[in-house]
């Protein structure tokens, strides 16, 4: 037996349920929004010296549903993102170059947030730099002697303090320090999937279970880059410094910012192409076997070895935006094939890396990394990682042949190839593997990786490839192809 509350709502529900009523139903509940909107707009703000371009925000957020469709919007590109890069002058010195490696001048929009002015030393501040703002005071808030730590407060208000800029025609805010490297390129392509009218937050979690643990596994942390829609930023700029007053005591910008977020409903979406490097050591394992997935960014490059032997870090990154100004889709995709007349597996990171093995693996192996580095906190225990990982080796079928970019060539021959080549640094110093027949790869100096530049890799997608080797010779050919249809490699 219904209640009489329930009666009442059946009959309403029954009522609504005509496509008459619906309508009319729609068009007084609009109707009385405005009116009220406007009734409190004229009679109740005069304080706010209400100007009429208001009445159009007030509307577009009373009603949300009220904006184009994503399909009637251009396609996304770099001049609809905004970048904010968070950073210190007592650092700047070594980290400017890491920005200069990425940074487009007259291209890339953004800016660099610092904790004070630019020294003498860096002034004139030069045009190939993102211009510089100062981040606002905040040493007279009210809230500001609860505060733990004022220097993460400032961090998470750049968010605030960008929007304040007011830029033109923006669909994407993206946050990075001033030790991140982007690739902007793919950057826009992977927001270019989301709809920017909609509230999103992108970014990633730490490579570290324990660094998730201590804070949060739906946290983006900063340090890897995240990027929030514009109507995100829009309604969490005026809510962002009353968030601080209910969480003065959060030590962490990355955490309060998922503190607010949270509050406003809105929940993290995972892309694997943001690196936070919470590593140590020689990460080149994780770098050969990347996520199918575009690569984004790069942090925490002082703590880490630098990724190319030979170089400094300022060089190996400026090496690494060679692969990338020629092919930014592929940038650490890896791509496994087979060489049966030697027993050879052959993993290709582009622009990278290339591994030979003495053996036949299985691809599920080769594309969990080889763990070259240790965790960012030496005394977590295990599982220390957040993905599945292969530990180093000794055994000579089990151990690669490492060899690492070193040069591309565009256009080659006027066939529209593209010709990564990647050189060995050192010798492997293990004998041969006897169990695949004693094909050993000891003689080969140098890998040619063969790609089309005119078909860009889309996202998740896979390349098959076909190896040219013939016994004695000192390199060896990878060619790239498009898979067939239900081909299995194995």
């Amino acid at each position: 037996m219904c209640s009489p509350l329930s009666l009442k709502s059946t009959t309403i529900q029954q009522k609504l349920a005509t496509p008459f009523s619906l309508g009319a139903f729609g068009k007084t509940l609009a109707i009385s929004s405005i009116i009220v909107i406007l009734s409190y707009i004229l009679f109740f703000d005069q304080s706010n010296s209400f100007q009429p371009s208001n009445l159009l925000t007030i509307f577009k957020q009373s009603f949300p549903a009220v904006t184009a469709p994503p399909g009637s919007h251009p396609p996304t590109n770099l001049s609809h993102i905004v970048i904010g890069i968070v950073g210190s002058m007592n650092t700047w010195q070594q980290k400017k170059a890491y920005i200069e490696a990425w940074w487009r001048p007259n291209v890339t929009r953004g800016y660099l947030f610092l904790d004070r002015a630019p020294t003498k030393q860096f002034l004139p501040w030069p045009s190939s730099f993102p211009p510089f703002r100062v981040n606002e005071n905040i040493t007279g808030f009210k809230v500001y002697p609860k505060i733990v730590s004022p220097v993460q407060v400032r961090m998470v208000r750049t968010i605030l303090e960008m929007f304040r800029e007011s830029d033109k025609d923006v669909r994407w805010y993206v946050m990075a320090d001033d030790d991140t490297v982007l690739v902007v390129d793919n950057l826009v392509e992977v927001l270019a999937k989301y709809d920017h009218t909609k509230y999103h937050y992108i970014g990633t979690s730490s490579e570290c279970v324990r660094s998730n643990f201590d804070f949060s596994f739906d946290m983006a942390f900063g340090g890897a880059g995240y990027a929030l829609s514009y109507p995100l930023v829009a309604v969490l700029a005026t809510k962002l410094d009353e968030c601080i007053e209910r969480y003065p005591y959060l030590g962490f910008s990355d955490f309060m910012l998922h503190e607010c977020l949270t509050d406003l409903r809105v929940a993290l979406t995972q892309e694997k192409g943001f690196h936070q490097i919470d590593l140590h050591g020689d990460i080149s394992g994780l770098l050969s076997s990347h996520p199918q997935s575009p690569l984004l960014s790069l942090h925490h490059l002082d703590t880490i070895d630098p990724i190319f032997p030979s170089m400094n870090r300022s060089e190996s990154i400026n090496h690494l935006m060679k692969a990338v100004s020629v092919d930014p889709s592929r940038l650490l995709q890896q791509t496994i094939c087979y060489h049966r007349p030697s027993n050879w597996s052959v993993s290709i990171s582009w622009g990278y890396s290339a591994h030979i093995y003495e053996n036949i693996i299985p691809r599920s192996s080769l594309r969990r990394p080889i763990e070259t580095f240790w965790p960012w906190q030496r005394s977590a225990r295990v599982p220390l990682y957040m993905f599945n990982t292969r530990r180093r080796s000794n055994d000579p079928c089990q151990a690669p042949h490492v060899f690492y970019f070193d040069s591309v060539d565009h256009h080659v021959k006027g066939n529209k190839s593209t010709v990564t080549t990647y050189a060995r640094v050192a010798r492997r110093g293990l004998g041969s593997c006897s169990s695949s027949g004693n094909h050993s790869a000891d003689s080969i100096t140098e890998i040619e990786v063969y790609s089309s530049p005119e078909i860009r890799l889309e996202m998740g997608g896979k390349e098959c490839c076909d190896i040219v080797h013939a016994a004695g010779m000192s390199n060896t050919r990878v060619v790239y192809r498009a898979c067939m249809e239900g081909e299995i490699i194995a």
